[in-house]
């Protein structure tokens, strides 16, 4: 039986056309690239003998997700696949950005510029074995692997289910993900599915530069964004001593926070990278001879085991050592300079600012001021935080100058499978069988240390721990969630294997074509057919 993606030559194609589906996230070009998909996928006789088992989902902003069902009459194990499929800009790549969504002639234009590569990316290009372009590696190629298996399963009837979805949105918030788990509930449901795995095709990512392992991973690292709004004193720039700025007290923070080893976890021998500041800008609208009073921060902080109240801890304990080094700076330089101090920089969460608030001026007060941010159409979800927590404490400047602690979105729970006996027993088969077909070295990684989506399809109860995350974010229940209850019914363990490339998120992102298109179809078929042996043993 002729497959449309049984061949290398053909899955080659089948993602240059992908790629070439533009889908940068936030743009239009998201909201087409399912309807896309969609009717690509109706030309598998299965979906066109079962319509109804390949449908859209609504995610928000005119995004959607797609799923696809192959389900076998008479098993109620399933394997679910996930991807993504918006992408990052394309800004970097300059003069030939318009050729950055047809992987062959950008390879080619490349080879007319080399110099404009770095010397690993260009030892790849004259190599002959990668294809360039934006979101060939990151990850449409992934999703591709994931059609060529739903295809293949469907002709041949492997007497195991599967659930294709694809969302949009991954490489911002996840919003795509988040919605789509209500769905793989429904699916369950419906058609009596048993999940018995959540299988990423994310690409492998270097545990360090230069790193040229090829990984599968058997859990996914978290992503938590603590956050702060820093109020001063405002005053005139020809009166500097009569006021104390956001951006001096915001430097005693950010240096506590970038690189702070304390936030580090190690796990499985496996550690977490060191906390950045991720954005910080101050809230001044436009240049006046006014200083500063609000500046805002957010760190990046990787998690592998703590929680959200863990982290809230450990953010206050280093913002309050941040507030009392600023305090006695600013209290020497004022016996300095012979003047009285505007008062000292104190540290409250956000819960305490919104329960002072509401002491102050009623529910309704704080209801009126979530619900006219969250309407704002030209704010983004980690704006709508700031702005919210800006609003609250501009109208309470009696508890000023102050730090604000809060969280912002998003925030990717950490999760991991290494411990379950499938997982192992995938991981024992497939890299023994990379080995022996393909003389291909696979490494066990315990943590995919992209962030991926595997974090909305398992949660386990940690207690209310995760409370915390809720009651401080600001605009969490209204433009932000996270389906906790959805996650922690679905349970079901998880993996990540995907193809080998290089530079995701730079102009140089490239894709092994060989991994890619000879070796990964055999090994993730093989894998799927030990995971029904071990499943049901």
């Amino acid at each position: 039986m002729s497959l449309f993606w049984d061949t290398p030559d053909k899955l080659q194609q089948l993602v240059c056309e992908l790629v070439s589906w533009q889908s940068v996230s936030l743009t239009e070009g998201e909201e087409v690239f399912p309807y896309k998909l969609k009717e690509k996928m109706e030309a598998i006789p299965y979906f066109q003998e079962n319509p109804e088992h390949l449908e859209l989902g609504q995610v928000n902003w005119g995004r959607q997700y797609l799923t696809a069902l192959y389900k076998h009459a008479d098993v109620a194990e399933t394997i679910v696949l996930i991807s993504h499929f918006d992408t990052v800009g394309t800004e970097e790549y300059g003069d030939l950005e318009e050729l950055a969504y047809y992987p062959e002639a950008l390879t080619a234009a490349f080879k007319n510029v080399p110099g404009e590569l770095y010397a690993d990316a260009l030892a790849d290009l004259k190599s002959g074995e990668y294809l360039f372009g934006r979101g060939i590696m990151d990850m449409k190629a992934g999703l591709a692997l994931h059609m060529a298996m739903i295809e293949k399963a469907a002709a041949e009837q492997w007497p195991i289910n599967l659930v294709l979805i694809t969302v949009p949105d991954e490489e911002v918030n996840s919003a795509g993900m988040r919605y789509g788990t209500q769905k793989l509930l429904y699916l369950a449901r419906h058609y009596q599915l048993e999940y018995v795995l959540f299988l990423n095709a994310e690409p492998v990512f270097p545990m360090q530069p230069g790193d040229e392992n090829h990984y599968v991973y058997t859990g996914s690292i978290g992503k938590i964004l603590p956050s702060a709004l820093f109020y001063g004193r405002e005053t005139h720039v020809g009166s500097p001593l009569a006021g104390i700025s956001s951006s001096y007290i915001s430097t005693y923070l950010t240096r506590l926070m970038e690189w702070n080893p304390a936030f580090r976890e190690t796990d499985h021998g496996e550690s977490t990278p060191l906390p950045v500041t991720i954005m910080q800008q101050d809230l001044k609208q436009g240049y006046s001879a006014q200083t500063p009073y609000r500046t805002s921060a957010y760190y990046n902080v990787i998690v592998m085991k703590k929680d959200a109240d863990d982290v809230l801890e450990q953010f206050e304990a280093v913002a309050r050592e941040a507030a009392a080094n600023c305090n006695q700076d600013y209290l020497d330089m004022c016996m300095r300079e012979g003047i009285q101090p505007v008062g000292e920089v104190s540290v409250l969460r956000f819960d305490e600012l919104v329960e002072y608030a509401t002491g102050k001026f009623g529910r309704d007060y704080v209801k009126d001021i979530l619900t006219d941010t969250v309407m704002h159409p030209g704010w983004d979800v980690r704006e709508k935080s700031m702005h919210i927590t800006d609003v609250l404490l501009i109208n309470c400047q009696e508890l000023t100058p102050a730090i604000v602690l809060l969280f912002a979105p998003p925030f990717y729970p950490p999760v991991n499978s290494t411990g379950d006996p499938l997982v192992q027993a995938c991981v024992e088969q497939i890299t023994e069988n990379a080995r022996s077909k393909f003389g291909l070295a696979i490494t066990q990684a315990h943590y995919f240390n992209g962030m991926s989506d595997l974090s909305y399809v398992n949660y386990g109860d940690r207690g209310d721990g995760w409370i915390v995350y809720e009651n401080n974010t600001p605009i969490y229940g209204d433009d932000y969630s996270i389906p906790f209850e959805t996650m922690k019914r679905l349970n079901a363990p998880v993996m990540n294997v995907g193809p080998f490339g290089k530079d995701a998120h730079k102009r140089s992102e490239r894709l092994h074509k060989r991994n890619a298109f000879d070796e990964m179809p055999v090994l993730l078929e093989d894998m799927i057919k030990t995971i029904l042996v071990k499943s049901r043993s």
